[in-house]
């Protein structure tokens, strides 16, 4: 994979602040990062984001033309509850998208993504990430009885991501 990386963070990390800024600022704050990467190449755009920012990246994708969604960890239930599913957004997209998931995420109950996943207009891809948590760490005990090891299940992980890339086309009609 060959490209550039654009990182940044929104305001409230910035400041040391636990409590998440407004859903419009994180928006706002997502939609500058993109704009300043446009400054500097004219290559296709894929959103990559754990967590919160990947459901941020997909809001943003509905205002701004991306070629791809890259979500690490979706938080699909809000605190963990599946009675507050963040699903409309999802529902909302056209830009193709790749969930990584591990499952055991309780953020994400697979049952539900999938259930999600069926009611979605954008092509959808999940790589599962057998034994990850929400921050797609592998228990050492699963590691353990798998013989594998985090670096490998990161290679895994890397893996998808790339090929899901080359899989995306290179230009927005």
């Amino acid at each position: 994979m060959v490209g550039q990386v654009q990182m940044f963070n929104y305001a409230y990390l910035r400041e040391g602040r636990r409590r998440p800024d407004p859903l419009p600022r994180l928006i706002a704050t997502h939609r500058h990062a993109l704009a300043e990467a446009r400054k500097q190449t004219n290559a296709p755009v894929i959103l990559i984001g754990k967590s919160m920012g990947g459901r941020i990246g997909c809001h943003v994708s509905l205002e701004e033309q991306v070629n791809g969604l890259v979500c690490l960890g979706y938080p699909l239930c809000g605190g963990g509850d599946p009675a507050k599913l963040r699903d409309k957004v999802l529902r909302e997209l056209t830009t193709p998208i790749l969930f990584v998931q591990g499952t055991r995420d309780p953020l994400c109950p697979l049952d539900l993504l999938e259930s999600v996943r069926r009611k979605m207009n954008a092509p959808t891809f999940l790589q599962l990430v057998e034994g990850g948590d929400h921050s797609l760490l592998v228990s050492k005990r699963h590691l353990q009885a798998a013989g594998e090891t985090q670096p490998n299940s990161d290679a895994g992980i890397i893996g998808a991501i790339s090929s899901f890339i080359k899989g995306l086309p290179a230009r927005l009609d």
